[in-house]
């Protein structure tokens, strides 16, 4: 896109510099600008473009959802990304959209019904859907908004959401393939039921975490054929169908084959002999309840055990008159007593530590469940899977990353994929009156007639996200979208998610798409914690909502923290006053920019030829070059951490602490010397804002436009190293910058304040800082020396010698006797660190953490004195 002058819309139409207004106004800029860029179109991409294609599919938030400070961590990075490479010159695609959570919006729902008094099966299936569209129309999508109030440059023109047309269609003709291709298959299964949300859940759905239980030894069988089981769940020895021993177990060789009576029951059940059980745990022999627990159902199917099924789907007992409808955890109680009461309680330990399955949505803890549902058989996918990331046409980063992938997938079961659910992709099955059972594909006729029924179950969610990186761009159709835009550039997204998501999509799209990958790189990010590392949560009181700080701070304030904290993999600490710290960034950007404009800074003409230029022109350009291939490279590498680190040193502290002040004496001197230097500085705020851009895009495009007078940062080009570079002018800044800090650091020693002036000469005699003697001195206010002038101080530094007259300044007496005091203290400090760590006997008892501390105390100590000694030698003599 050509660029064309245009008023700034730093604060309403800016036709001059000094219009800019004297302070940044965050709400008063980003809206606006985001509306702006919005209708022009700037963040739509177009198939028809003969540019090279960059795509990135951002991680579909749930309908339910709003933006909290993970969305917005990934967000800025997926959005530097894509700022950066359409500034690049590529088709930059970054496409939006929302997913629709099936339990989570279910649960929504349940939730207003259940406060008119209502439940889903008072309305049926098809009224309760048609509800859960409404809901969604008029509560889904608030996180849409918030992404625009962060800055997202999507292509809102793409938005997708999972249950729409299109990617319905996708999802009904992948089913239909997979299950052509044997891929998918119905059977009956042991299951994760969560009795809350009345459905089955993937292994990946289930939290796990310690709770306190009880752990209860039971003795089987009667006499001479007795055994002791060890259970946490003592309700499921209903349904028990056998014991379980070691195959070499000595101990109970007499007993396999025979059969022996299960207590509270009229029921007997064999012994027998599996490699599965632990002959050294416990007792070495196994309870086994196939229709309620996943090794007890493979020991099941190993002996040909019949698997009975003691709850029904809210976990309430079903079986046997004392105890049937009583609640799961009831019913455990009231067996523990009644097998106690028949002396079969062998031992108990009350409370029992262990790892217990929880719903994710829910928290309900989890019930292993006996279940009919259905099954990708993920073994030749995951196959895929793995082998596309060990080849590298995908590449993970960081690589250290890959171990946790590979654990993954090489070692994937078969995927529970249906849901007993109403929102959601209904299965394309339908079962005649027969047994028939009829797969149906998106443009295909159901069976009609008598006795012919859908399939009532739903998909599980992570089933058509997992399209996401091909459904959204028009498959199963070959469009131009698709042709052009796939396979995507990267994936960024949390570690928490390879499971969940990322896995998922590999498999899909390298099944769909002919072998062509879903993405070429993973970039994978930490999570977000609070300023001392500690996992957000509401429990914790330390949940942060962004809209908070970026109402405070401006988004740009919370985006640059964001991406400042990115280090790959990495979890990402946050606190309020980094945001503030970033906030103050973006000020000092505005009034260093307010500072060259109002200086005449400009970006018309060519630079000036370094011959005309200082020392001063030429280090910045210098550095200026440097830091763009250092950005570069960081971007490439994902180091979002390192790049906005160089960027703000690179800014606040060359430009703004250095560049700027030594060139306010070439400003205040006019002639050809100040023009040169205004182009020069014009030069690096243009890149620099350039630079800035795809992290804080609000501030840099407010400056940037007024700076330039041209139409946007967003479709300016991005800043390339031209080659230049000067290491004479870099040595000499830096022997400028040395001299000028050991004065200031001297000055501070002496307690001089900041702005206090003091007479002093300059010996620049051998080196090259004569040209400087001006900016030294407004930089460290030293005044000239008068004839009455009297060196009371010197410092030799970089072959330069400075002498001050402090005469007028301090009271030397005072600051003598004042650091004389203070060395005293330190060398009593020292005196008494040295003694306690030379002491044997204290060394032998204190804790490791009392002497390191004391070691400290001893090295700060020594520091002080060496400090402190060294002042008392720079004073005055009097």
């Amino acid at each position: 896109m050509t660029e064309t002058p245009q008023k700034s819309p730093a604060s309403g139409p800016n036709s001059t510099p000094a219009e800019l207004p004297t302070q940044y106004a965050p709400a008063d800029v980003e809206g606006p600008l985001y509306e702006r860029w919005v209708e022009r179109g700037y963040f739509e991409a177009h198939a028809e473009s003969d540019k090279p294609a960059h795509t990135i599919v951002i991680p579909p938030p749930n309908v339910t959802g709003s933006l909290h400070l993970g969305h917005a961590f990934q967000h800025t990075l997926m959005d530097a990304l894509t700022r950066r490479k359409r500034m690049q010159g590529f088709e930059a695609l970054w496409l939006p959209g929302m997913d629709h959570a099936g339990i989570a919006t279910q649960n929504k729902v349940e939730q207003q019904l259940a406060e008119e008094g209502k439940s889903r099966h008072d309305l049926g299936r098809e009224a309760f859907v048609d509800r859960v569209w409404q809901w969604k129309e008029e509560y889904g999508g608030k996180i849409l908004g918030q992404m625009r109030r962060l800055g997202d440059g999507v292509d809102w023109s793409r938005e997708r959401f999972t249950m729409d047309e299109g990617l319905s269609k996708a999802v009904q003709t992948i089913f239909k393939r997979l299950y052509e291709d044997e891929l998918i298959y119905r059977a009956e299964r042991i299951i994760n039921w969560c009795p809350r949300c009345l459905t089955a859940i993937s292994d990946i759905e289930v939290e796990y975490q310690e709770d306190d239980g009880e752990l209860v030894s039971i003795q089987y069988g009667e006499g001479d054929e007795t055994l002791v089981v060890a259970t946490t769940r003592a309700e499921t020895m209903l349904g028990d169908t056998a014991v379980a021993v070691h195959p070499e177990d000595e101990r109970y060789a007499h007993l396999v084959g025979k059969r022996i009576k299960l207590p509270l029951t009229d029921r007997t059940i064999p012994v027998v002999a599996d490699t599965h059980v632990d002959p050294e745990f416990g007792t070495g022999a196994v309870k086994v309840t196939p229709a309620h627990d996943p090794n007890d159902f493979a020991i099941g199917q190993r002996h040909g055990l019949e698997s009975l099924t003691v709850m029904d789907e809210r976990g309430v007992i079903t079986v046997h008159g004392p105890f049937e409808g009583l609640d799961r955890f009831e019913a455990r109680s009231t067996i523990v007593s009644a097998l106690r009461e028949q002396g079969r309680i062998v031992a108990e330990k009350r409370p029992y530590t262990h790892s217990v399955g929880h719903c994710s949505r829910c928290r309900t803890t989890i019930e292993p469940r006996l279940s009919m549902q259905w099954w990708v058989k993920v073994g030749p996918l995951a196959q895929a899977a793995g082998d596309a990331v060990r080849d590298g046409r995908v590449k993970i980063h960081p690589e250290d990353m890959s171990k946790r992938y590979f654990d993954w997938v090489d070692n994937m079961h078969d995927w529970c994929i249906s849901r007993q659910l109403w929102w959601g992709h209904r299965i394309p099955v339908w079962y005649g009156p027969e047994g028939e059972v009829v797969c149906v594909g998106p443009d295909e006729e159901p069976p009609s007639g008598e006795g012919w029924t859908q399939d009532t179950d739903v998909l599980d969610t992570w089933f058509s996200s997992g399209l996401w990186p091909f459904s959204t761009l028009g498959w199963p159709e070959k469009t131009p979208d698709l042709e052009k835009f796939y396979s995507t550039d990267v994936l960024v997204t949390g570690h928490d998610i390879i499971f969940f998501w990322v896995a998922r999509m590999m498999m899909f799209g390298l099944y769909a798409m002919d072998g062509e990958v879903p993405f070429k790189t993973i970039a994978l990010t930490g999570l977000v914690r609070d300023e001392r590392g500690k996992k957000m949560s509401k429990s914790f009181g330390n949940v942060v909502d962004p809209l908070d700080w970026m109402n405070e701070y401006g988004s740009d304030a919370v985006r640059f923290t964001l991406a400042r904290g990115a280090n790959p993999g990495t979890d990402v600490p946050i606190g309020e006053d980094w945001v503030q710290a970033s906030r103050n960034f973006a000020n000092k950007i505005w009034n260093a920019t307010r500072f060259a404009l109002m200086n005449g800074a400009t970006v018309e003409g060519p630079l000036p030829d370094p011959a005309e230029m200082s020392a001063t022109d030429r280090w910045i350009l210098s550095r200026l070059n440097a830091t763009v291939a250092e950005v570069d490279a960081y971007y490439d590498d994902y180091q979002f951490a390192k790049l906005s680190d160089a960027l703000y040193h690179f800014a606040w502290d060359e430009v703004f602490d250095w560049y700027v002040e030594l060139s306010k004496t070439t400003f205040m001197g006019g002639g050809r010397a100040a023009e040169v230097s205004a182009r020069v500085l014009g030069e690096v705020l243009d890149t620099t804002l350039r630079l800035l851009h795809p992290v804080v895009p609000f501030v840099t495009e407010a400056l940037w436009t007024t700076l330039t007078g041209k139409e946007s940062v967003v479709v300016a080009d991005w800043p390339k190293d031209s080659g230049f570079r000067d290491q004479g002018a870099e040595k000499e800044i830096e022997t400028v910058q040395q001299v000028v800090t050991e004065v200031r650091r001297f000055r501070s020693d002496q307690g001089l304040q900041p702005g206090q002036r003091v007479p002093a000469q300059l010996d620049l005699t051998g080196t090259a800082l004569a040209a400087h003697e001006a900016a030294m001195r407004s930089l460290l206010r030293l005044q000239p020396a008068g004839e009455d002038f009297a060196a009371t101080a010197s410092l030799p530094v970089a072959g330069a010698t400075v002498s001050l007259d402090l005469s007028g300044a301090i009271d030397i007496e005072a600051e003598r006797k004042r650091l004389a005091k203070d060395l005293a203290a330190a060398e009593k400090e020292k005196a008494q660190a040295t003694g306690k760590l030379g002491n044997e006997a204290f060394l032998a008892k204190a804790p490791e953490k009392v002497v390191d501390k004391i070691r400290t105390r001893l090295e700060t100590a020594e520091a002080d004195i060496v400090r402190i000694t060294a002042q008392l030698e720079r004073l005055p003599k009097g």
